[in-house]
């Protein structure tokens, strides 16, 4: 059976300078207990990684607001106005990455491959200090994994076991970080005796602790 955690058990594993890694897109499957529970800790210069910035009050950007991140990687950063005030006082370094660049390069550090090949950047400021290969005639960037130290998973049902299936849209990139850090938490909704195997995206072996939600 997969081990249960509290939010006290929880925040105990949180330490200054971490890298983290949080599921959702524009919040839809974002962890917010987890995220609440990091908050709580107190722990700062946070690396976070994630699709978009969230808002204000939701999601990653109730870190960002807090001045708990140091560094936030992400593809979009339009939904809260906090991350460019932030960047023009120089309190928050911010790297923006095309989302298919994100969700391939958190994938090749899930799969152990040394990066990917892609020509989305080139020829702009994306492209900046990258290494360019040139395969047929075509240049492409070299973009190395990207992992973490911890991954946050969000918008999940599990069974006993810590298999893993997502509800509908909540699906999005929180798969693909389970596989991409030292350590897996997943806040889920319910969980039930055992999963129909057919519907497993996240199978047990990458989830290390489960949050449920009503702890």
């Amino acid at each position: 059976m997969k081990s249960f955690i509290n939010r006290n058990e929880f925040i105990k594993l949180l330490k200054n300078n971490m890298s983290i890694m949080v599921g959702g897109f524009l919040t839809n499957g974002s962890p917010e207990k987890l995220i609440d529970a990091v908050l709580e800790s107190g722990v700062t210069n946070l690396t976070i990684i994630c699709n978009d910035g969230g808002y204000d009050n939701k999601g990653v950007g109730k870190l960002i607001s807090s001045g708990r991140v140091s560094k936030l990687i992400a593809s979009h950063i339009g939904t809260n106005p906090s991350v460019g005030v932030l960047m023009q006082q120089e309190k928050l370094e911010v790297e923006l990455v095309p989302q298919g660049t994100l969700a391939e390069r958190i994938r090749a550090a899930g799969a152990g491959l040394g990066g990917i090949l892609t020509p989305t950047g080139i020829n702009t400021v994306v492209a900046k200090g990258k290494q360019i290969i040139q395969i047929a005639g075509i240049e492409y960037l070299l973009e190395e994994p990207l992992k973490a130290d911890l991954a946050l998973i969000g918008g999940a049902i599990a069974d006993e076991f810590g298999n893993l299936r997502y509800r509908e849209t909540m699906r999005n990139f929180n798969p693909l970080i389970a596989m991409a850090a030292d350590l897996s938490i997943a806040e889920v909704s319910h969980v039930v005796r055992m999963l129909d195997p057919e519907t497993v995206i996240t199978p047990h072996p990458l989830i290390d602790y489960i949050l449920r939600e009503d702890q």
